[in-house]
């Protein structure tokens, strides 16, 4: 496998204290690959050094095989490593037809956008019927939602989902992960973060377990899954 995405040996401190302690993780295109592990593992912080947001202390970040650890987060995501980011941060005070063209800020083509946006509510149905809202009224779901369909405007190369059930109800969350199987299903490249190890694990195609600030295992996601020290501390098992 070719790796898409490449870290190795990263490590991302704040201040003094070391919060990533040289991870090596790889994603290869087409595939979707989580990060698992509990709150303050890192999880999140990877995510943001990955796509330019925290500068690196150490290690190599690599996309499409050219080095990104010392781009700005515009000049990464324009390469095609688009985030969706912890807690959605979306444009509250815009309607979310204009939510969606954000995504599509750097298209000079009028026709290409609308193909885009043509492409978004065809996967989000939902957002179709409430183009015109503001998208501050949408419900955590429905705002999720717009989240994914504003990163996928911009035709990414590679998805970074950081949290995307975070503060969903049951049902939402469901239907969030139906999402994401179909994006897999399109083979779209993901890196997922996900709290809820049980959805993440059974969407992915490989994962890594992060502890501390240190990868504990990677492997299959079926592998993972089965492991018995991650089936006690994340699946409910014993």
């Amino acid at each position: 496998m070719t790796a898409l995405l490449a870290v190795k040996g990263l490590e991302i401190a704040y201040g003094k204290i070391l919060a990533v302690k040289g991870i090596d993780l790889e994603v290869g295109e087409g595939e979707v690959v989580s990060l698992i592990g509990a709150n303050g593992a890192g999880k999140s912080t990877t995510l943001r050094a990955i796509s330019g947001l925290l500068r690196a202390r150490a290690g190599t970040i690599s996309f499409e095989g050219r080095a990104i650890e010392r781009l700005s987060p515009h000049r990464i995501a324009r390469q095609g490593l688009v985030q969706v980011p912890e807690g959605r941060q979306i444009f509250i005070d815009m309607s979310v037809l204009e939510n969606l063209r954000m995504g599509a800020y750097g298209e000079p083509s009028r026709a290409r956008v609308k193909q885009r946006l043509d492409q978004a509510f065809d996967l989000f149905p939902r957002l179709a019927e409430r183009r015109q809202q503001v998208a501050g009224l949408l419900s955590g779901g429905e705002q999720q939602m717009l989240a994914m369909g504003r990163a996928l405007m911009a035709e990414p190369r590679m998805l970074l989902l950081d949290e995307p059930s975070m503060g969903l109800a049951p049902l939402l969350v469901d239907e969030i992960f139906e999402l994401i199987l179909r994006l897999k299903g399109e083979k779209r490249t993901i890196l997922l973060v996900e709290q809820n190890a049980n959805l993440a694990l059974e969407v992915s195609d490989r994962a890594y377990v992060l502890e501390t600030g240190r990868i504990r295992l990677s492997g299959p996601a079926a592998k993972v899954a089965a492991d018995p020290a991650v089936l006690a501390a994340y699946l409910g098992g014993h």
